[in-house]
């Protein structure tokens, strides 16, 4: 028997999960128990791959030192690549996106690094028309991978902890350095790095696209759907809400 009263609430609950999560720029020191970690993982385990390949692997990093030298490289491909391109950005957009002072927003503090990796091999679970396919097969490995990073990031902020996406660690200088020095084989990718731990900020409320912009039903024709220069002012209205929304002026 349906019981709508109790699937309302479950829907509620799932909704606050989802309105809470927000990424941190900003970390307290205090240690995450190592439960939590587990936790994390496990519930990560449990996402939906294409067909079940599960192609992940996850290297948790809680070592000072090698924390402090992937903050390093991060740092220099910043520096000079990532600032230097966004002087290239068209002017209509507005904003430059830039890094704001160590001291108002870092997550080198943060006690625990989560590197999420794909295998490559796990392609070869595939149905042959996908593996064949070259945009099929990646994009059904990459939705896998992002599948799994949310699992984590909902897992950690029901434990009360906060999370920040560090998408940089793909980037070839840096995922080259961070192949070598963590022995990473050449057959697994890294997707991506999950930093973890005690929020030291609040984030200001999200900026969000109204519900009924985006919901189109049917044969709902072009005309229902946004304009280039629609499109455009929303790119340069959220850029803005990022930069002043956090002081790394990255947002997600």
């Amino acid at each position: 028997m349906i019981n709508l009263k109790e699937d309302t609430m479950k829907h509620d609950d799932l909704m606050e999960l989802f309105k809470n999560r927000r990424s941190i720029r900003k970390f307290k020191a205090d240690p995450v128990p190592d439960e939590y970690v587990d936790k994390i993982i496990e519930a990560a385990r449990f996402a939906p791959s294409g067909f079940n390949t599960q192609p992940w692997e996850f290297v948790v990093i809680t070592d000072t030192e090698l924390k402090d030298k992937i903050v390093q490289v991060i740092d220099e491909y910043k520096t000079s690549q990532f600032d230097n391109m966004e002087t290239f950005r068209e002017s209509w957009q507005g904003l430059r996106w830039k890094r704001g002072a160590k001291d108002n927003g870092d997550y080198r503090n943060a006690p625990v690094f989560i590197l999420v990796l794909g295998d490559t091999r796990t392609k070869l679970g595939l149905p042959m028309a996908v593996r064949y396919t070259n945009h099929k097969r990646e994009s059904i490995f990459n939705s896998s991978l992002a599948n799994t990073f949310m699992y984590m990031h909902l897992a950690a902020n029901t434990l009360g902890l906060g999370t920040q996406w560090v998408t940089a660690v793909q980037m070839p200088q840096v995922n080259c350095f961070l192949k070598n020095l963590l022995g990473i084989p050449n057959e697994l990718e890294t997707y991506d790095m999950m930093v973890l731990g005690y929020a030291d900020m609040i984030p200001k409320p999200k900026f969000l696209r109204e519900k009924e912009e985006m919901v189109h039903f049917n044969y709902c024709g072009e005309k229902v759907f946004r304009t280039d220069e629609q499109v455009k002012d929303f790119v340069k209205r959220t850029r803005n809400w990022a930069l002043a929304a956090n002081p790394m002026g990255q947002s997600r």
